[in-house]
């Protein structure tokens, strides 16, 4: 049973990447020609929300949504998640209409196919280089400017320790918002663990749910206020997790 369920892991894995990599290939000559202006790129976007949707349907993800409050089109937002498994970028794209860019660590350039278009299209960081965390701000600013939204998992990376709940947050998502007066939509995702972990052999088809919070605005916020809401946006977060585990 062992051996079953070893040989199911490696093959289901393999299967995820091969998800990720063929739909690129197919749709890759719409999604060069959205990438050659930024002004073509709520339709990168679009296709980007039908790709993640392949992925997580295609290994057996079925989410579930609950929303305390809906985005409004056209409406600029700071997205924030918990972030615990590479399917955090597919639900997140699945759960947003509103076109929004990822803030993510350069590190996923590196994957093939996926890294070409991920590099172009999203705010990358290096979290070892003050020069870069600088760029992101001034990246983000340029994005924000031009109407879309921004996305940013707060705790900078997944813990190697899967017993964490929720690891510390970083302050970039919330300066960014209280500089431009945007709300905070924050979000749980409470199963994308347990779906498919950073770990090899492990993981399972099933349900991915995920929770949509009340809105937290920022207006008249100062940067004095930063670590107050970023503590709050946490707090909600945890507690959400907490709840999903109890049930």
């Amino acid at each position: 049973m062992k051996l079953l369920k070893i040989i199911f892991w490696v093959v289901w894995r393999i299967w995820f990447y091969i998800l990720m990599g063929v739909p690129i290939i197919i749709m890759s000559p719409l999604l060069i020609l959205s990438i050659l202006s930024e002004k073509t790129y709520p339709q990168f976007f679009i296709l980007a929300r039908f790709w993640a949707n392949i992925i997580l349907f295609g290994m057996g993800f079925y989410y579930r949504i609950e929303r305390e409050q809906e985005m409004q089109k056209g409406k600029s937002y700071m997205l924030v998640a918990n972030h615990a498994s590479m399917t955090d970028i597919m639900l997140m794209l699945a759960i947003s209409k509103n076109p929004f860019v990822f803030v993510g660590k350069k590190e996923l350039v590196k994957i093939p196919i996926f890294g070409f278009f991920y590099k172009r299209t999203c705010i990358l960081v290096d979290r070892s280089s003050s020069k870069s965390r600088f760029e992101v701000f001034k990246r983000a600013q340029e994005r924000l400017n031009q109407g879309l939204s921004i996305c940013i998992f707060p705790e900078g990376g997944v813990p190697d320790d899967e017993s964490i709940i929720l690891d510390a947050f970083k302050d970039g998502a919330f300066r960014l918002a209280i500089e431009h007066q945007i709300e905070i939509v924050p979000m749980t995702f409470a199963d994308n663990k347990k779906r498919f972990s950073f770990r090899f052999l492990s993981g399972s088809p099933g349900i991915m749910r995920a929770t949509v919070h009340k809105f937290i605005p920022t207006a008249g916020l100062t940067l004095d206020d930063k670590q107050e809401l970023r503590d709050k946006v946490r707090s909600i977060i945890y507690h959400q997790l907490l709840r999903y585990h109890k049930k």
